[in-house]
């Protein structure tokens, strides 16, 4: 009888040992928020993937074809200054001019009319003509000539204006002259509703007569369009260009 009894023991407990060695079947409810949970891990994983691909086509790709595009004008402006006899005109379809600013390290930057999204996304400088109109140095009349560029994106022509200092040249050149200005004064941060930093004379930055300036304005802080960098310059000198374009002592 012990020896019987001995084994259905035996038997009962072999059997409990196995019931609780066995996986318990999730519940709908769990089994649904697993899912909800991997599905939602998927989602991020691929908007991740989507954010990198964005930020590569805006502060990559975006300044490939812009470069391509400013250069392709470039060469037009100039064939166009080669292939005229008289004073160049002051304004064309392809282009006014280069600004070189040996600060910022980024060669020459065509200039174009206006400030659109339209023109500075072909990776050009544009001298504003709203909401106040730039002065061309061109006319030779006294005034303020208003430049905007991207700052990220579409050729980043104004990336490194930070590096800009006092005493800095900046180069604007035609068809016939160097006009070659000097920095004064540097606003890092403004509003970009602030149209005042684009007067015919530039109070904010000091000045109280007409005079020949220029202004460079563009994007702050780096990545972003909440407020505005402004550099202003006032002509030095202007260099007759000569039949080699030989560049002024700025520029070598």
């Amino acid at each position: 009888m012990t020896g019987t009894g001995t084994g259905h023991e035996a038997v009962a407990a072999k059997t409990e040992h196995a019931q609780e060695a066995e996986p318990k079947a999730p519940s709908p409810r769990r089994g649904r928020i697993a899912l909800a949970v991997s599905v939602f891990g998927e989602l991020l994983i691929t908007a991740g993937l989507l954010l990198g691909l964005f930020v590569v086509y805006s502060l990559w790709w975006t300044n490939v074809v812009a470069d391509r595009a400013a250069h392709k004008q470039g060469d037009k402006v100039r064939d166009h200054w080669e292939q005229s006899t008289g004073p160049g005109a002051l304004d064309t379809k392809d282009g006014i001019g280069f600004l070189h600013v040996p600060a910022m390290n980024k060669g020459e930057v065509l200039v174009e009319k206006g400030t659109s999204s339209k023109v500075l996304n072909d990776g050009v400088a544009g001298y504003y003509t709203d909401p106040v109109k730039a002065t061309l140095p061109d006319t030779g009349k006294e005034g303020n000539f208003s430049l905007a560029a991207h700052r990220d994106g579409h050729g980043a022509k104004f990336h490194n204006i930070d590096k800009i200092k006092k005493g800095d040249a900046v180069v604007y050149e035609t068809k016939d002259k160097w006009y070659v200005y000097k920095v004064y004064d540097i606003l890092p941060e403004t509003s970009k509703y602030n149209v005042d930093v684009l007067g015919r004379v530039p109070k904010e930055s000091g000045k109280k007569k007409p005079g020949h300036y220029i202004t460079l304005t563009t994007c702050t802080p780096v990545y972003t369009s909440r407020y505005r960098y402004v550099v202003w310059g006032e002509l030095e000198r202007v260099d007759k260009v000569d039949s080699d374009r030989t560049p002024p002592k700025e520029l070598r």
